[in-house]
């Protein structure tokens, strides 16, 4: 279907079609080794149309970084058992973040395995510290509760999410077989490795 200029009609999912290629190259080459006209390629766009919905490849990675951050946190937030035991809670926590990752594959290396230090904005940094002050905030609970180590909170969380990383690239790279008991086993060494 075309409009009276004879150009086709924008289609309500071109953006959606953009994020998704962008992501793709983005994981596959990074940021800075990726090209507009590639990510406009491999959207099926023509590099200009990216523009239409986004001013810089800035601003495009800044909207996918967002969106794939606040998925992962409103996941993470929905399932939390506020009114439970924190060995608990680290259990659920490492479960959603497990299946996101397995759901979402690109999407997990992108957000956890690129450095982006350097081309975030301020309200990438914001929804990015929004998750990393709510885990601060749980660990400093079962900290005061004195059922983990008295280390700064910053250094547990990394702790863990750095096992968690390394968990999720080595099945990638299929020198582990992600299973449930390895996903299991995981957890409670992770849990162990930060207990008091």
């Amino acid at each position: 279907m075309a409009n009276k200029r004879g150009r086709p009609l924008e289609r309500s999912d071109r953006r959606a079609d953009i994020l998704s290629a962008a992501l793709q190259c983005f994981v596959d080459r990074g940021f800075y080794g990726t090209a507009i006209p590639e990510i406009a390629k491999r959207a099926g766009v023509a590099a200009g149309t990216i523009y239409r919905y986004f001013d810089s490849k800035e601003a495009l990675v800044n909207a996918l970084f967002r969106h794939w951050k606040t998925e992962v946190a409103q996941r993470v937030f929905t399932k939390f058992p506020y009114d439970a035991a924190p060995r608990e809670q680290f259990r659920v926590m490492w479960h959603e973040i497990i299946d996101f990752a397995r759901e979402n594959p690109a999407a997990f290396a992108f957000i956890e395995l690129h450095n982006h230090a350097s081309y975030l904005d301020d309200e990438s940094r914001t929804v990015d510290g929004n998750t990393k002050t709510f885990a601060r905030s749980v660990i400093q609970g079962a900290q005061a509760d004195g059922l983990l180590k008295p280390l700064d909170a910053v250094v547990l969380m990394e702790l863990v999410f750095g096992a968690f990383v390394g968990i999720m690239r080595a099945h990638w790279e299929g020198r582990i077989e992600l299973t449930d008991a390895v996903v299991a086993d995981a957890e409670q060494a992770c849990w162990d490795a930060v207990s008091a």
